[in-house]
């Protein structure tokens, strides 16, 4: 089974609670600082001083700071070489210069292609990378569309979306290994809610969609590539972790909040559902997600009667292997049918999510039933009857 994963890391609670909390997705209120520090973790840290918006500061005097390149650091005091006030206002990175940024950290033979909205760093074909970038370009017109007319008011992401696209996956693996462990092996794509960056590989070899050593050289190979049966979830992943990467970029989420991961999952997989009459492969949305629905339906002769609350409620499910296979359908299946059925509750529902502020520690089990409970009734016996029938019926 292929894993989708977005990279958040386990970091709320390693601070005491911030004294300064997070504005909205839009805000630029935070004070600037020219700032020399160490990184503690699998980030590599700039070389010298960087401009960036103190988000957030903790007792004990730790950060968790914004640089200009829509990174986030999360800086204890000891880590931090030097600080002052930055007269100089802070702004966001030119996609030119994160690629500057990016040939300093990527071997040689990389290449950039720019979109409106995203920047592709790749070392593979060119044609293969304008499908993926067109792709990443139509998700986001849909993406925005949908959100708009359902009342929620996102915002245009602060920085250029970057995807690092490797020719393959070995190569792959020898960067995300650096960034997130041996979990890498289980992933063929994740979005690092650090970083900020999206990174995966040229799938088109993937499962035999195309012969090893293929290289994708013309669009009749693309089209040839969607039509084959192991290019559903070709695309699926491509599109799931660019949902990620929107949801946090356009205020619908906050990073390194405490997001329920059964819904971080269950909007990515709203959104991934392949469209085989579309020339690119995707462009469905509110379709239902056909592999999902399957092994739902696998799942709900064995579900157990407290399945509802255990997902809503704590996210080990989703990051355990033994249960994920049956965690993430439950995930899609009950987002869909919020999304579907009660759609202003949970958009209201994610409003309030949408307010939290970052590493300001994880809810307890029963404040996540509680704020599900305040949305979408409080007898969840009721609504679980309602979620199972709803999908009898399809």
């Amino acid at each position: 089974m292929l894993a989708f994963v977005s990279v958040g890391l386990a970091l709320r609670g390693w601070l005491t609670p911030p004294v300064a909390a997070q504005d909205s997705a839009e805000s630029t209120s935070h004070p600037t600082r020219l700032i020399e520090f160490h990184s503690s973790d699998n980030q590599p840290a700039p070389t010298g001083p960087v401009r960036g918006e103190v988000v957030s500061e903790f007792e004990g005097g730790g950060l968790l700071l914004l640089t200009e390149d829509g990174q986030l650091w999360t800086l204890e005091e000891d880590a931090i070489v030097s600080s002052c006030p930055s007269d100089t206002p802070f702004t966001p990175l030119t996609s030119d210069q994160i690629y500057e940024q990016f040939q300093q950290q990527l071997p040689g033979g990389f290449k950039v292609y720019k979109t409106r909205h995203y920047v592709m760093i790749y070392n593979t074909s060119d044609v293969y990378i304008k499908w993926v970038a067109e792709l990443f370009e139509h998700l986001y017109r849909g993406f925005y569309n949908y959100w708009r007319s359902k009342g929620f008011r996102i915002s245009e992401p602060r920085f250029p979306l970057v995807s690092v696209v490797f020719s393959n996956r070995p190569s792959y693996l020898a960067y995300a290994e650096r960034e997130i462990g041996k979990s890498a092996e289980a992933m063929i794509g994740y979005y690092n809610m650090k970083t900020n960056r999206m990174v995966t590989y040229d799938m088109t070899g993937v499962d035999g969609v195309v012969p090893r050593g293929t290289r994708v050289a013309s669009p009749v190979v693309i089209q040839h590539i969607l039509s084959q049966p192991q290019a559903e979830r070709t695309v699926a992943t491509i599109i799931h972790e660019a949902v990620h990467q929107l949801a946090y970029n356009s205020g619908l989420q906050v990073r390194l909040a405490d997001n329920p991961l059964w819904l971080s999952e269950g909007i990515a997989m709203f959104f991934e559902t392949p469209d085989a009459n579309n020339p690119k492969g995707w462009g469905a949305i509110g379709k239902v997600n056909p592999h999902n629905m399957r092994l739902f339906a696998q799942y709900v002769p064995q579900r157990p009667a407290d399945s509802l609350l255990t997902l809503i409620s704590q996210d080990q499910r989703l990051r355990s292997a033994e249960t994920s296979s049956q965690a993430y359908p439950e995930s899609w299946a009950l987002t869909y049918y919020l999304m579907i059925i009660k759609n202003k509750q949970f958009v209201a529902y994610l409003k309030e999510l949408a307010d939290q502020t970052p590493l300001a520690g994880e809810s307890s089990e029963r404040e996540r039933i509680e704020l599900f409970q305040k949305h979408f009734g409080a007898d969840l016996t009721e609504l679980d009857k309602e979620l199972i029938n709803f999908y009898r019926r399809m």
